[in-house]
C-alpha cells in the first residue's frame, strides 16, 4: 500500500512538471531579451496573482520587488519607447500596489508610453497600479474595479477557551498587543484602524482621479467596493479600449510612433525550473496555518489589502 501511494506521488509531481514545460511550450511566443539591432522596441510585464510585497513566496502571486525590478530595467532600456503591463490580478497589498504604481510613473517619467492590458481581472491593488498608465485596455468580461480597502481580524478567543488554552499578555504600552486574536477588539482600536483604512481609501481615489483625469467626488461614487465588467469601466471612464493584448500591444507601438510590426522584449518570464523553485517553499510554508507563538502580535496583523 505504501509502496503505491509513493508511485501516485510520483507520478502526480511529474503530471505537474510536464504540464509546466508543456504550458510554456505552446504558449504565446512573445520574446524575451530580444537581440534584435531594433530600437523601437515594446517592452512587456506580467503582473499575475495576489499583488504582495518583497519577492512573493508561491505560484499565484506577484511579488512587488521583482516586479519594480522588471519596470526599473525598462525604464532604464534605451531600445524600449513603450511598454504593456498584462494584469491579471484581484489586488492584494495596498502599499506594494503603490510601489508597482510609483514605478510606472518614473518609466513615463523616462519617456515612455505605458499601455496596461487587463486579462481576467484588474481589480483594487490590480486597478490601482493601472490606473497610472497612459491607456488601459480591457476585455468586454474583464473584471475591474472594486475601489476600496479591506482589512480583516480573527478572534479564535472561543475556541482557545474550549480547547483550554489561555494567553498570558506581558507588553510596554496599551496598544502594543493591538489586533491580537486572542482578544476582542475595543472600540478605541477599531477607531484606529478604521483611521488607516480611510487614509489609504483616500490615497486610492485620489490616485484614479489623477490617472483617469476624473472628478474626485465622481470617483468616489464609484468607490464603494463594487466591480465593473470591462464594458461598464469603459461606459464610466474607468478603461479606454476594449480589446485583447494584442490590441494593448498595437496602441502602445502608435502612441509611440512605432511604425510596422514591433519588436517585443518581455520582462521577468520565469523558466519552468525557476517557477517551481520560487513557488514550491510558498506553497510548504504553514506560517499561516500555525499560530506562531512567542513574537511580536505585530507580526500577525494583516497589512490594509484591495481586493
Amino acid at each position: 500500500m505504501k509502496q503505491n501511494k509513493r508511485l501516485i506521488t510520483i507520478a502526480l509531481i511529474v503530471l505537474v512538471i510536464a504540464s509546466v514545460i508543456a504550458a510554456f511550450a505552446l504558449g504565446p511566443g512573445r520574446e524575451e531579451g530580444s537581440t534584435a539591432a531594433e530600437d523601437n522596441m515594446v517592452g512587456v510585464i506580467n503582473l499575475e496573482g495576489v499583488i504582495t510585497g518583497g519577492s512573493g513566496d508561491a505560484f499565484l502571486s506577484s511579488g512587488s520587488d521583482h516586479i519594480v525590478h522588471q519596470l526599473h530595467e525598462a525604464s532604464q532600456d534605451p531600445s524600449i519607447k513603450a511598454l504593456v503591463i498584462r494584469i491579471n490580478s484581484p489586488g492584494g497589498s495596498a502599499a506594494a500596489s503603490q510601489e508597482i504604481y510609483q514605478e510606472v510613473l518614473k518609466v513615463k517619467e523616462a519617456g515612455k508610453k505605458v499601455v496596461v492590458s487587463m486579462g481576467d481581472v484588474a481589480a483594487s491593488g490590480g486597478y490601482w497600479v493601472a490606473s497610472a498608465a497612459d491607456k488601459i485596455v480591457a476585455n468586454p468580461a474583464t473584471i475591474t474595479g472594486s475601489i476600496g480597502v479591506i482589512m480583516e481580524f480573527q478572534n479564535v478567543e472561543g475556541l482557545f477557551e474550549k480547547l483550554g488554552l489561555k494567553v498570558n499578555v506581558i507588553k510596554s504600552a496599551e496598544h502594543k498587543d493591538i489586533g491580537s486574536p486572542t482578544r476582542p477588539m475595543t472600540e478605541e482600536e477599531r477607531a484606529i484602524f478604521q483611521g488607516m483604512v480611510d487614509d489609504i481609501y483616500n490615497q486610492f481615489i485620489d490616485v484614479v482621479a489623477k490617472g483617469r483625469k476624473m472628478d474626485r467626488e465622481k470617483v468616489k461614487e464609484l468607490a464603494d467596493g463594487r466591480i465593473f465588467t470591462g464594458r461598464q469601466a469603459k461606459e464610466l471612464g474607468l478603461v479606454d479600449e476594449l480589446g485583447n493584448f494584442y490590441d494593448a500591444l498595437k496602441i502602445a507601438a502608435e502612441l509611440a510612433g512605432i511604425e510596422g510590426e514591433p519588436e517585443i522584449k518581455e520582462y521577468g518570464r520565469k523558466t519552468p525550473l525557476e517557477i517551481l523553485m520560487t513557488g514550491a517553499p510558498g506553497l510548504l510554508q504553514s506560517r499561516n496555518i500555525i499560530l506562531p507563538w512567542g513574537i511580536d502580535p505585530a507580526g500577525l496583523l494583516r497589512a490594509p489589502e484591495m481586493k
